[in-house]
């Protein structure tokens, strides 16, 4: 069996990928530009990938090609369509990140409300040696507890997220596409919220969910949290939320571009915090991706698959 590793940076980057290539002969590649993709995908019965994307052309180039797994949940790099009609099998991987993505979206909470890297650099740069003040703070702090927390999106993250928070003492409500007991619609829920923290699905549906209606919904003073995907937000309203003072803070690790271009409006907006989309990247979140995706290879070739996305 031929296994071709297409991006293995950033998610196998320093992982030990025996559990591969003890599979069958492993070739992994840093990365593959578009340029190389035909060359790389010649030779190759199982394709791993994350972001590189593979259309009908692609897979007319990979004759021998018969599964494609891809290092993540969303697989809408691939044309399932044309791997269908092409023979080949997709598969994903669900759930890996979980708990660090969510721990991530807690640590960005934390960090608007409490602003702990912004003090310990003041402390760095003398600023409390200098106050004279034996309790110093250089912005104002938030309790959470009896705030309340619009979580946009409560699978298997978003109720986990919840669950943290309901520990912090916030009440969470869970926004959700269809309505029933104990959730709420989005226009329901943002003129409750404190904070908004959105980790939902990047669907027709959802893309510029957050936009200047939406915004217009919120209270002055609402912090808005992204660990969702880049267009869920519409970047040029939520920057103008921010400079206008609507938005408290808002924080991300995700953009619309990754990375972003120079000209995004987030990267001047005021009291804005952006991580480069890491919160699914923990070594342990990461070896369990790898350990998914060897068991999906190894079941499809005993002809048991499992995880597949495109039947």
């Amino acid at each position: 069996m031929k296994i071709t590793v297409l991006d293995a940076s950033p998610a196998l980057d320093d992982l030990d990928c025996t559990a591969l290539s003890a599979l069958g002969e492993l070739t992994v590649h840093s990365a593959t530009s578009n340029k190389a993709l035909s060359a790389h995908l010649e030779a190759a019965e199982v394709v791993v990938l994350n972001k590189v994307r593979l259309d009908a052309a692609a897979f007319a180039a990979a004759p021998h090609l018969k599964l494609v797994t891809v290092l993540a949940t969303g697989y809408d790099v691939v044309d399932t369509v044309a791997a269908r009609a092409a023979g080949v099998t997709v598969c994903n991987v669900a759930g890996y990140s979980t708990a660090s993505t969510a721990q991530h979206a807690i640590a960005l909470l934390l960090e608007l409300t409490n602003q702990v890297g912004r003090h310990a650099q003041s402390v760095a740069a003398g600023q409390w040696q200098t106050s004279g003040i034996w309790s110093w703070a250089e912005t104002n702090l938030m309790e959470l507890e009896g705030k309340t927390l619009a979580l946009v999106g409560y699978g298997a993250i978003g109720s986990r997220i919840g669950n943290v928070a309901k520990a912090l003492g916030m009440r969470v409500l869970p926004v959700t596409k269809t309505q029933r007991e104990g959730t709420y619609a989005l226009e329901a829920a943002l003129p409750q919220a404190d904070v908004v923290l959105l980790q939902c699905p990047l669907t027709p549906q959802t893309r510029h969910l957050i936009n200047m209606e939406t915004l217009a919904l919120l209270r002055p003073g609402t912090f808005l949290i992204n660990c969702a995907r880049g267009p869920v937000i519409d970047e040029a309203a939520v920057a103008a939320a921010l400079h206008s003072g609507h938005l408290a803070g808002f924080a991300t690790d995700v953009l619309s571009t990754e990375p972003p271009a120079s000209d995004n409006p987030l990267l001047s907006a005021p009291n804005t915090l952006i991580t480069p989309h890491y919160a699914w990247a923990t070594r342990a979140s990461r070896e369990r991706l790898l350990a998914e995706t060897a068991e999906n290879i190894r079941a499809f070739w005993a002809g048991e698959p499992r995880n597949v996305v495109n039947r």
